[in-house]
């Protein structure tokens, strides 16, 4: 039912499938890729508008202060050809008619690998309390975030991995530092970067390592819609995402207390739990998000 083509052959201009339904899945995050996104926006008007396909959705990877005003105007609802729009992060006009909300998931661009549960990952005492890998970027909470850790020695008992440069691209030993690092803790830190969704939740969730999320909006036009009220994490919250959500890291000494007082036997449950809502989770939204291609593109024989 689904045929999915990647890779540097599939180019605007052509496409290798005969189809009458296309889903196009764009890159929206700045403005070189969106340039390159609408070349392939123009393509597909170019066929529809030629009888080739009949219909049109798009999976957006969506900027991270939500600036996602340029794809509006393809939206069918504005005048344009797209019927669905599945987009990433708290975008203010997701409506759950034709815009969704898509998570983030982990990052595929940095080949992080698909993860399936082992009995050592669930069963096995892991060495550290918490992680966190990442940059720690000026004046920001995640500079708080370290202080606090430091503050009680805490730091000893995480995995902590500080660096001062954002690094696109993982050398092999730092990217399986992380993933050890990831399988070695039982909570994953995960502090507001630009946006507060990030692929180190759903890489955590992977391990089985517990998400402690910074529950706060970050700058952009992604929250306070008249219909969300829960944003940012919306979509997580709504599928009940058995996280801790904090809204500031003060709170974090008090977690690691608890947390050292834990029995493996409770770890483990917890693990189970949150391995198993991901599982679900992912199903879910794959099911999703074929009942609303099938319910949108193909026409129903009720009639």
């Amino acid at each position: 039912f689904l045929s999915f083509l990647t890779g540097p052959s599939v180019v605007p201009g052509y496409f290798s499938v005969e189809a009458e339904h296309v889903v196009l899945v764009l890159n929206g995050r700045e403005l070189a890729k969106i340039a390159y996104a609408t070349q392939w926006l123009h393509y597909a008007q170019t066929l529809m508008e030629t009888g080739k396909i009949q219909h049109v959705a798009v999976v957006l990877l969506g900027n991270e202060q939500c600036n996602n005003a340029w794809i509006q105007p393809y939206l069918k609802r504005n005048g344009g050809f797209v019927n669905l729009l599945f987009v990433t992060y708290d975008y203010v006009f997701i409506n759950e008619q034709d815009i969704f909300q898509w998570p983030l998931g982990v990052a595929t661009y940095r080949s992080f690998p698909v993860v399936e549960p082992s009995w050592s990952m669930l069963h096995d005492p892991r060495s550290y309390l918490c992680n966190f890998l990442g940059t720690v970027y000026k004046n920001s909470s995640r500079e708080t975030l370290i202080e606090i850790l430091k503050q009680d020695g805490l730091d000893e008992l995480c995995w902590i991995a500080a660096r001062e440069q954002w690094q696109p691209q993982e050398t092999n030993a730092s990217f399986k530092n992380y993933q050890d690092a990831l399988l070695q803790s039982d909570l994953t830190l995960c502090p507001v970067g630009i946006n507060t969704e990030c692929y180190r939740i759903y890489e955590a969730c992977s391990y089985g390592s517990l998400p402690v999320i910074e529950d706060v909006m970050t700058p952009g036009d992604c929250g306070n819609s008249s219909m969300y009220h829960s944003a940012p994490l919306q979509l997580l919250k709504t599928m009940r995402a058995p996280f801790i959500f904090i809204k500031n890291w003060q709170e974090l000494p008090a977690i690691l207390e608890k947390e050292k007082k834990m029995s493996l036997q409770e770890k483990i449950q917890r693990r189970k739990k949150l391995l198993e809502w991901y599982r679900n989770f992912k199903a879910w939204m794959r099911q999703k998000f074929i009942n609303t291609l099938e319910n949108s593109f193909l026409p129903s024989d009720k009639g």
